[in-house]
């Protein structure tokens, strides 16, 4: 096999962008054979925007049909795991839309699946290819920080406004998207918070219910999270703040980095700080810090970035940067801040998934999704789907 033929499952605004991207030739051997989608307008527009791409209005018919080696499930979050799951029944390769899924649960199911298939499994993990994540995740690793102490994640630039939770009926409920900012717009950086950082023990968290918007579900949350060794992480987000922010701060016992405006600072300790904690005579001392400053020079590959990874994972069995498996992780953390927030209590990760499950459904039953649906569709920003500093 010398190029990899996919179908693209759901063309609004992110599959529509992937289906661009591949039909223009900016993924290397990655070749778009189908689309599909249940809505019959955008299918018409695909007709006259990839001529001689296959056009399917139900996800079986295009994962049944022979014609692909792979699809991308870009649709909303409660078909990924479905979707997925009979795709690599039928033996093709999958990379799925963040998130994995809605429920860890499912998630779990999707992942036994992928497994038993042997199949490559990816998820649209785009922001790992930012050069100053991938720089700050190989400090922790290599031990350059130190022993962890503490992570803040101040991410509130994911501003949206009214209009954009009124483009389509499923946004924004626990029916139809099963959660708000941190089902939407932060699982990105929930992701890279356990890539970076690692996955907590325990959760606490607060998730606002519409609390800057006529929403069913929540525009604004804050999660704590604890480890063994004493370190915690502090993530706040929200969809209600402009310009807002986004700012990462790591500390460990050799120093601290320091990632804002598309830079990371590095300040660090002659000694550790846990040696001369307990050795200096000084009460008050101040210790020499060197600091060092890396600017980012080149944008992240993003989402081709994904694709040509996948792409070359199947064809050359390329290690994956964003492994389909790895989606539990992110989904977890999210779960288990649900949980938290609609209990009051601490959670323990890993998860009690039927613990969830069942409050989840308490707000899917109550689920209205009544607002009125604009007619003019909100489009996706390319920088949006970046890093936005």
């Amino acid at each position: 096999m010398n190029e990899l033929k996919v179908g693209i499952i759901g063309i609004g605004n992110m599959g529509y962008a992937h289906a661009k991207n591949i039909f223009e030739g900016k993924v290397n051997r990655l070749k778009l054979v189908a689309v599909c989608d249940i809505d019959l307008n955008k299918l018409e527009n695909a007709k006259k925007q990839f001529p001689d791409v296959l056009i399917y209005n139900n996800a079986d018919e295009l994962i049944s049909s022979k014609q692909v080696d792979a699809v991308i499930i870009a649709t909303p979050h409660f078909l990924h795991t479905e979707i997925a799951i009979k795709a690599f029944n039928l033996g093709l390769h999958v990379l799925t839309e963040k998130p994995a899924g809605v429920r860890a649960s499912d998630v779990l199911k999707m992942n036994a699946a992928a497994e038993k298939s042997g199949k490559v499994f990816g998820i649209m993990w785009n922001q790992r290819t930012n050069p100053l994540f991938k720089k700050a995740k190989e400090l922790v690793e290599n031990g350059t920080l130190g022993t962890m102490k503490r992570m803040i994640w101040i991410i509130t630039n994911w501003y949206r406004s009214q209009s954009y939770y009124n483009s389509a009926t499923w946004r924004a409920t626990w029916s139809g998207e099963g959660g708000g900012v941190l089902l939407n717009q932060a699982p990105h950086n929930l992701d890279l918070w356990q890539w970076i950082f690692g996955m907590p023990d325990e959760i606490y968290a607060s998730c606002d219910i519409g609390k800057w918007h006529n929403i069913e579900v929540e525009d604004d949350a804050t999660i704590l999270g604890y480890y063994k060794n004493g370190a915690t992480a502090t993530f706040i987000t929200s969809t209600g703040e402009y310009p807002g922010t986004n700012r990462l701060e790591i500390s460990g016992s050799k120093g601290k980095m320091v990632l804002e405006k598309g830079k990371l600072t590095l300040t660090l300790t002659e000694t550790d700080e846990r040696e001369f904690c307990f050795t200096c005579p000084d009460g008050f001392p101040n210790f020499e810090t060197h600091e060092t400053v890396i600017e980012q020079t080149e944008k992240e590959s993003s989402h081709n970035g994904i694709l040509q990874n996948f792409t070359d994972a199947v064809l050359d069995k390329a290690p994956l940067l964003a492994s389909g498996y790895e989606g539990i992780k992110e989904i977890s953390l999210s779960n288990a801040a649900y949980l938290s927030a609609w209990t009051g209590k601490k959670v323990k990760l890993p998860l009690d998934y039927d613990a969830f499950d069942k409050e989840l459904k308490k707000r899917i039953d109550c689920s209205k999704g009544e607002r009125t649906v604009s007619d003019k569709i909100a489009s996706g920003q390319t920088s949006r789907w970046q890093v936005n500093w």
